[in-house]
């Protein structure tokens, strides 16, 4: 895959920003979404709010309804029930007034194979009623030094790897400044390095003013660039709010380093600690119960102290905080796809 060695470097050159303030109307609504597929229940009365300003993360394994209900806020297809808005109005009668003001990459990049990814770009604008065509040409050339394609910009578009071409669709939806930016697995078919800069790229719109709609099934991507996110599962929203606030459901454990590990497991099932595993070199439990007669923050000197009292050669003990990961199984009992 052909990769701009600078597009990480034009990131941080536009200066590390914070992403902008959450608040006022959110941008994207919905009240009871639903949508069937004759007996199939895509989405299930889907209740979704998204601030503005905001990155926000919409998390889910695959199949769990995640583009189906951005194809229903986009206005690619109707819901069966219930409501969504975006950017204040109603979806899909609004679309001709919504649409412009949004950018959106949705089930991969619609490309000409036969146009170059300059040539591509070009198409994509001028399909724009709004655009000006006298700065077609900068707006294309400039959103491919954004996604690092430059040097492959003459290239016919079927000669472009899957990373190439997520690139170029994501170049699609920065051809000009939108309010609101819809990504469907944005990584998708990237390398490691390849998604770093994406992820830096999506930090530095969100800067720029602009709210993301981030979809994936990658829990560490929505860790690493999300402000917010929402869970989904089998078609229902399973939980939202800030991504500390999610990973904050998730009990953290707790660690105990030491080479008496047996001595050690049976000191913390004594104190209440719960769920313990003997692992090489370590002990790991749920600290949950020890906390019953008081804060955990001042339980936890005492039960290192009885550990030490008991001979234990403690080598490290502390709690190490819980992730989303944690957060999604306690919360669905589903293992998930972690891969970043």
């Amino acid at each position: 895959m052909a990769q701009s060695p600078n597009l990480e470097t034009a990131v941080r050159g536009r200066g590390e920003h914070a992403p902008a303030p959450v608040g006022g109307a959110p941008v994207i609504r919905t009240q009871g979404l639903t949508k069937r597929f004759g007996q199939q229940l895509a989405v299930d009365g889907l209740d979704l709010t998204v601030p503005r300003g905001s990155v926000f993360g919409f998390l889910g394994p695959n199949g769990s309804g995640k583009t189906t209900t951005i194809r229903m806020l986009m206005g690619l297809i109707a819901p069966s029930a219930g409501v969504a808005t975006v950017l204040g109005e109603s979806m899909p009668q609004s679309a001709g007034r919504v649409l412009p003001r949004v950018g959106a990459l949705i089930e991969g990049p619609a490309l000409y194979g036969f146009l170059t990814g300059r040539d591509n770009l070009v198409r994509f604008d001028a399909a724009d009623p709004t655009s000006d065509p006298r700065t077609r040409s900068a707006r294309a050339a400039e959103a491919l030094e954004r996604v690092g394609l430059s040097a492959a910009a003459g290239k016919k578009a079927r000669a472009y790897s899957l990373g190439m071409k997520q690139r170029l669709g994501l170049a699609s939806a920065l051809l000009r400044p939108r309010e609101l930016l819809v990504l469907d697995e944005p990584t998708n078919g990237l390398d490691p390095q390849g998604m770093r800069e994406i992820r830096a790229l999506i930090r530095e719109v969100a800067a720029e003013g602009t709210t993301v709609f981030l979809s994936s099934h990658l829990l560490d991507e929505i860790e690493q660039v999300c402000t917010h996110a929402a869970v989904m599962s089998k078609g229902r929203l399973v939980v939202q709010g800030t991504v500390a606030e999610l990973a904050a459901r998730a009990q953290g454990r707790l660690v105990v380093r030491t080479a008496d590990t047996e001595q050690a497991a049976e000191v913390l099932k004594e104190h209440g600690v719960t769920a313990v595993q003997v692992l090489d070199g370590q002990v790991e439990g749920d600290p949950s119960g020890v906390a019953s007669v008081g804060a955990l923050d001042e339980s936890l000197p005492e039960l290192c102290a009885a550990l030490i009292a008991a001979g234990v050669r403690v080598r490290g003990f502390g709690l190490e905080r819980g992730t989303l990961e944690d957060a999604f199984v306690a919360l669905t009992g589903e293992g998930f796809d972690v891969a970043g």
